[in-house]
């Protein structure tokens, strides 16, 4: 069963991932949504990959360096052996910025023997539409992309160009390493040049893991997550990625395949919230000059999603020669949902906002213009709170009163009013506090469902839906609340199946949901901690982990018969979801268990 056995090696400009017999099958440089230079994922027989083979003796493992984002792929026959250390570069430079080239180090190093093996090196530059020529030239490989878009790409190496080139037997007698860079160097490329690289690189991550909070239950879970949102965040402007990927479908075979190399404010606020909670709150200091870089003006509205160079154009195309991941076509770039309108997007930057305003009330830059979004956002949610929108799972058709965009509504108005506290704001606080009592009332009248004994999908519908489950999480209803307890065992009974959650049930723009959204399952964890099964919430989460990859890595979706991965990867909302449940979780004591054990 082909599963997404990737893992993922990026510096906050870019990001490759490299499959578990250590071949790189996905990278777009220079940066994230740039075109990619190997699509195999996409498509194995054009879309182009950067592979190591060896004979079948050779048993390859895969693991990350501890605390870090540099892969070791290590192939070993008993006699001979090596390992492959795949990591971009990242580290801070003397003036104190980070230097994030667009390169791929592949650092070969002898562990015994006399290992050998072949590069096999095929680079499609452009999507692979047209042409990618391979040249050696004096000191380097130079690849040209010969479609309608001129592009390049350059290989430096100690090992024989030629033989790199032209996939001959390598017999690694030293270390050695291929760097891949997008833009020709001009300083001679050396071993020990890529020993510093690595070690820099390697010294930057430690560090930054060490800085991250440490919990006294899966710690290394939560570690390994952290780096992964902080790999899908993007150094230049603060933007953070809902995935590295485009096109891999949430159902093998089916159209649900987006591109989500972008920045969805709702996934992205989310990310920095839960970060910044691990203690990294440059990150989220970042992420919130990137909004106040995209509302310049006071009447600017807020788009769902924003390219992560802050374009808010993001043109959907197809590109129909490339076969799909296991056939799954069309294989997309660009994203037409930016166009939607989704109001629950203003409820949880607001949470992000009033979490910086509160915690770094003192220390956070740029107050005056995050005020002025603040009174920007409740001017929209009060214009707006009342009608339909395309909800948390973007409908691409019908507009519905959904639940939990009127929840965000309220928790938007709710956010501003702590807001207006904490700067000492009266006259606002006076206008905004019955306005957030009116929108919690309108959802308390029309979302519960007194037939189905739940808070459901849409008002007057009788479809449960994961996100209402947030309703706790934001602080709209009690855990103990007996709507909240229904909401929770009713969700448990109809959309649970082996384990795992449906986002819904009922038919959407493309028919039925076949596959589990795995941020739905882990809210469901969330929930049952919250209402006191904490016992049924420890099972469940380390099955639910157990289903992550090799290197305990999740995409968006898991197929609910054969657990395999599905969906865009590595996903952003997947992991923040599992550093919020394994940090709740972190908290259940004994004295807990026992109390549980004697109430039931």
């Amino acid at each position: 069963m082909k599963n997404l056995n990737y893992g993922i090696i990026g510096n906050c400009r870019s990001a490759a991932l490299i499959s578990d017999k250590g071949a790189i099958e996905w990278c777009c440089l220079p940066e994230f949504d740039s075109s990619s230079i190997f699509a195999k994922i996409l498509d194995t027989q054009i879309g182009g990959s950067f592979e190591i083979h060896c004979t079948d003796d050779y048993l390859i493992t895969q693991k990350y360096l501890e605390n870090t984002s540099i892969l070791v792929t290590t192939f070993d026959n008993g006699a001979d052996a090596f390992e492959i250390n795949d990591f971009m570069p990242r580290y801070r430079k003397e003036n104190l910025s980070y230097k994030v080239p667009p390169e791929i180090i592949r650092y070969f190093r002898k562990i015994k023997g006399a290992p050998q093996f072949k590069v096999h090196y095929d680079p499609k530059l452009e999507y692979a539409v047209g042409i990618t020529s391979n040249y050696v030239k004096e000191d380097h490989v130079l690849s040209l992309s010969e479609s309608t878009k001129f592009d390049s790409l350059f290989l430096y190496s100690n090992f024989d160009l030629e033989a790199v080139k032209n996939a001959h037997n390598i017999t690694l007698e030293e270390d050695g390493y291929i760097l891949l860079a997008y833009n020709e160097k001009i300083l001679k490329t050396t071993l020990t040049k890529i020993n510093l690289e690595f070690e820099r690189t390697k010294s930057y991550w430690l560090g930054w893991a060490d800085k991250t909070t440490h919990y006294k239950k899966f710690n290394k879970e939560i570690i390994r997550s952290a780096i992964t949102l902080k790999l899908l965040s993007y150094e230049k402007t603060g933007a953070v990625l809902a995935a590295a990927t485009t096109s891999l479908p949430e159902t093998i075979g089916e159209v649900r395949n987006w591109d989500y190399r972008f920045c969805w404010i709702r996934d992205a606020s989310m990310v920095v919230k839960v970060v910044s909670e691990l203690g990294h709150k440059k990150m989220a200091k970042n992420y919130l000059q990137f909004i106040v870089d995209l509302i310049p003006d006071k009447d600017e509205k807020l788009q769902i999603m924003y390219g992560i160079n802050k374009e808010k154009k993001l043109t959907e195309e197809t590109l129909d020669h490339l076969s799909g991941y296991m056939g799954s076509k069309p294989v997309r770039i660009g994203n037409a949902a930016y166009s939607q309108r989704q109001n629950d997007i203003y409820g949880i930057l607001m949470d992000v906002i009033h979490q910086q305003l509160s915690t770094f009330s003192n220390d956070t830059e740029n107050g005056e213009e995050l005020w002025n979004i603040t009174k920007g956002i409740v001017w929209v949610v009060e214009k707006h709170w009342q009608e339909p929108d395309k909800g948390i799972w973007e409908f691409r058709t019908e507009e519905r009163h959904f639940t939990f965009s009127k929840v965000l509504c309220w928790t938007a108005i709710d956010r501003a009013v702590k807001v207006a506290k904490i700067l000492g704001k009266k006259t606002q606080l006076a206008k905004w506090e019955p306005l957030a009592a009116t929108i919690k009332q309108d959802i308390m009248d029309n979302a519960w469902n007194e037939s189905v004994q739940a808070f459901t999908q849409s008002y007057g519908s009788p479809d449960l839906d994961a996100s209402v489950l947030l309703m706790e999480n934001y602080g709209f209803i009690d855990a103990k609340d007996p709507k909240f307890v229904a909401t929770v065992q009713g969700i448990e009974r109809d959309l649970s199946n082996d384990g795992l959650l449906y986002r819904y049930k009922n038919k959407d723009d493309f028919g039925l949901p076949s596959s589990s959204f795995t941020i739905c399952t882990f809210w469901f964890i969330n929930s049952l901690y919250k209402i006191g099964e904490t016992k049924k919430a420890e099972k469940m989460f380390k099955k639910l982990l157990s289903y992550s990859n090799h290197l305990g890595l999740f995409s968006e979706d898991i197929d609910f018969e054969t657990k395999r991965l599905l969906g865009n990867f590595p996903q952003a909302y997947s992991h923040l979801a599992l550093i919020e449940t394994a940090i709740n979780l972190s908290n259940i004591s004994d004295d807990d268990q026992v109390l549980e054990a004697i109430k039931n």
